[in-house]
Order: structure tokens, then C-alpha cells, then sequence
């Protein structure tokens, strides 16, 4: 059994079936492309590797063959093997992904030049309609090059995803593997959840002492982020509202910053029309029952033995939540208790659910805070109730998947957005 065929499948199962031509040109970028092409194949994805005259000064074709399990094509020969991976008929493949993109391949498929199997795949790509994404690398220089930004604009406009990496040392760096990886997942995402619009409230509320100290909830974060990756990778329009974290965002979810309950009450009333267009709002946030009145600057341990604070009750958030976002929009509520048995923390969340007009209810014990795995009771809408065992990316398909198909049942269909519709570019940070 060839190597590749031991990890297919390991992340997830999204990409099963799918078949994606990377194209390899000659950038020193090259050094990344086995890492992504084995992250593909986590994912379930056959990938086959088309490789330029300058990528094979710089990693062998052995390297690619070993990488994704296939001789990798660095010619074009009377198999027309651009036509035959990209062209129609049965066989043809879901996606072009170009990786790395230099700037010479960029403008050439901009400009309908064909000169090597990689530009000639593009070609064939565009003019049949197969999905494309290129992943640039370069030096900055060549970036901020007025030919080349009007080049890709070019291809923005044609429908071409551009997944752009970070600007360092002098360089425009190839998006990590990972980056990548999200990117052709979202494109080639089928399913309840493509083109909706997705909103995940995470993390810990932060009660303001003085302007040094807080009172907090116990929250790592990880079921929000995960929530929030597995609905994009799922082809969601996803938003991550993020209270304190444990873990990093990934760079490919937009994510607002919130602190305290009455921070994130306000944003939600500000949010009012980007909640009324959600299909989904996800509350996996611990969430302050209790606030207090901020003292001004830090307050002085030499001049107190001891500190009376006094709490008062903090807003509650779903009932807003479910005003802005009212059916068929699904409220997905979390419920956290310690040490009740199954039969109590299900009356639990029944009554949450009942309180608060949540749709679904997702309850678990104080044990599964910061921990890798969850065992969750799920209540959905239409009653039962079935429970959810394992790591919490796991945890966050299965749900997002059991989700989806109560969506499907609600609006009796499903229509996609198109992918290669241009969108207007957002900050990955904005506070409140």
C-alpha cells in the first residue's frame, strides 16, 4: 500500500472523491507543496501534480509521485493530459489549484498564455469551468507590481480564488498548507451549508474589577473555533464573535472581539441586520451571570485588607440573540452543569430551551471544559435527544452535520452561493 493511502481520510472525510490537479511552478515555495498535497489527502482528496520546467529545478517529480501516490505530469504528450484531467468528460477533476503561483505563471494565465502543462491546465480550467485557486508566492516587490495586482484583479473577476500568504522578510510568502487546505475545502464544499450564513459566539466573558482585574467564566474556546472551522470548511459564511480564548483562530475566519456581556449585548443590537440573515447562531460562550461596576484605575491592595464586590445580574444574551435572529434562523444554545445525572442535565436543558426559544440544546458536564474530547446530549427541535462522543472537532462536524439536515427539512432545498462571486474584502479583526 502506497503511503498516501494510509493518511486519506485521517481529518475528515470532506474532500472523498474529489479529485484536485495541483499545478507546481517555480518558486522556492515548492518546499511547502508535499506538506499541502498531504494535507489534501487527510481531507479524502486525490491529488494529481502538474509540474512546470522551473518547479523541476527546484524538487524532483520523485518527490511529488511520492507525496500524492501518482507520477506527476511534466509534459504534454499526445494523451493530452490537460484535456484528459480538465477537460469534459468523465474523470475530470473538481478543482485547479496552483501552488506556488509565481508571477510570471500569474500573468501568463491572465494573458491566455499557454507555454508550460501548468498554464495549459489553466486554460482548459477556465474555459470549462473548473473551479480554480491559485496560491501566489514571490518576492514583495513583484507583488506591489502594478501588472501583476491588475493581473490578479483579472482573475478575481474571472472567478479565481486567490489565497494570499503573509508578507515577511522581503517576501510574499505562499499561504501555509493549512490555509490552503481550508480554502479548497470551502470551494468544493457541498451540502446544507454552503452559502449560509453562519455566527458562533465563543469564548469567556470578562467582568471588569478595575482597569487591571476581571472576574471570569472557565472557557477554552476550543468547541467555538472548531464550530466555526468546520462550518467554513462546510462552504458556511462564518463569523467568529470571540470572547477571551485558549486557542488561536485560524486566519481564514473573521472574527469580531468582544470582553464583557453587556460588550457583547450591545454588539448583537449593533449586528441586528447581520443576525436577521443567519442561518444558524451558535452560543458556546460562557457567559457571565453575574457583572459589577468598574472602578476606576487599579485598585490599591496596601489600602484594603479586604475587597467587598458587589455582583448584579448580567443581561441574558439568547433571548436578544433569538429576537434578531427569529425562526426559521436555528438558535443553538449550550447548557454547562456539574455533577447531574443524565436525566437531570436533560431537564436541565429542556428548561433552557423552553426559556430562552433556543432551538437546539447541546449540554454537557463541567468536565469537558478545556478538555480534548465532549460527550454531549443534543436536543434537537423536533424532540428525542442523542448524545455526541469524542474530540471536539469531531463533535463540531457531527453537530454542524445533524444541523444541516434539520436546515434542508426546514426551507426544502439548498441553494449554494456562487463561489466565484467577487466579495467585498473584510478585516480579520474588528472590536466592538
Amino acid at each position: 500500500m502506497h503511503p498516501s493511502h494510509v493518511i486519506r481520510g485521517r481529518s475528515s472525510q470532506l474532500l472523498a472523491g474529489r479529485r484536485i490537479v495541483l499545478g507546481v511552478t517555480g518558486s522556492i515555495a515548492v518546499v511547502e507543496v508535499p506538506k499541502m498535497i498531504r494535507e489534501l489527502i487527510r481531507h479524502g482528496a486525490d491529488v494529481r501534480a502538474v509540474m512546470s520546467p522551473e518547479a523541476m529545478r527546484l524538487i524532483t517529480p520523485e518527490t511529488l509521485e511520492f507525496a500524492t501516490g501518482h507520477p506527476p505530469i511534466t509534459q504534454l504528450t499526445g494523451n493530452v493530459e490537460h484535456v484528459t484531467l480538465l477537460g469534459p468528460g468523465p474523470g475530470r477533476a473538481d478543482l485547479l489549484l496552483i501552488a506556488p503561483a509565481t508571477a510570471n505563471t500569474i500573468s501568463k494565465i491572465a494573458h491566455g498564455i499557454d507555454d508550460t502543462a501548468v498554464t495549459s491546465c489553466a486554460s482548459v480550467a477556465l474555459g470549462g469551468g473548473v473551479p480554480m485557486i491559485l496560491a501566489p508566492a514571490m518576492h514583495s516587490h513583484m507583488g506591489v507590481n502594478p501588472a501583476v495586482l491588475e493581473n490578479l484583479d483579472k482573475l478575481r473577476h474571472w472567478g479565481v480564488g486567490i489565497v494570499a500568504g503573509a508578507s515577511a522578510e522581503g517576501e510574499e510568502k505562499i499561504a501555509s498548507p493549512e490555509e490552503v487546505t481550508a480554502a479548497v475545502l470551502h470551494r468544493l464544499a457541498l451540502g446544507a451549508w454552503v452559502g449560509r450564513k453562519v455566527i458562533v459566539v465563543g469564548g469567556a466573558a470578562r467582568e471588569s474589577i478595575d482597569a487591571v482585574r476581571s472576574v471570569t467564566n472557565e472557557s477554552s474556546g476550543v468547541t467555538a473555533v472548531a464550530l466555526a472551522n468546520q462550518a467554513y470548511y462546510r462552504g458556511a459564511d462564518v463569523e467568529l464573535w470571540a470572547g477571551a480564548l485558549q486557542v488561536a483562530v485560524p486566519p481564514w475566519i473573521p472574527t469580531v472581539r468582544w470582553r464583557s456581556v453587556d460588550d457583547l449585548t450591545s454588539l448583537a443590537r449593533r449586528e441586528r441586520s447581520n443576525l436577521s440573515r443567519a442561518s444558524a447562531v451558535f452560543v458556546p460562550a460562557a457567559l457571565s451571570d453575574f457583572t459589577l461596576e468598574r472602578r476606576a484605575g487599579k485598585i490599591s491592595s496596601a489600602d484594603h485588607e479586604s475587597l467587598t464586590l458587589t455582583l448584579r445580574r448580567a443581561p441574558k444574551l439568547l433571548p436578544e440573540l433569538r429576537r434578531a435572529a427569529p425562526p426559521p434562523a436555528r438558535l443553538v444554545a449550550f447548557k454547562l452543569e456539574p455533577g447531574l445525572t443524565p436525566a437531570a442535565l436533560e431537564a436541565a436543558a429542556r428548561k433552557l430551551a423552553a426559556e430562552t426559544g433556543a432551538d437546539w440544546v447541546i449540554a454537557n458536564d463541567v468536565s469537558s471544559m478545556g478538555a480534548i474530547e465532549t460527550n454531549a446530549l443534543v436536543l434537537p427541535p423536533s424532540g428525542g435527544r442523542h448524545w455526541i462522543r469524542g474530540p471536539k472537532v469531531e463533535f463540531a462536524g457531527k453537530l454542524l452535520d445533524d444541523i444541516g439536515r434539520d436546515l434542508v427539512n426546514v426551507s426544502g432545498d439548498v441553494t449554494p452561493t456562487p463561489r466565484g462571486r467577487r466579495r467585498k474584502a473584510r478585516p480579520r479583526h474588528r472590536r466592538p
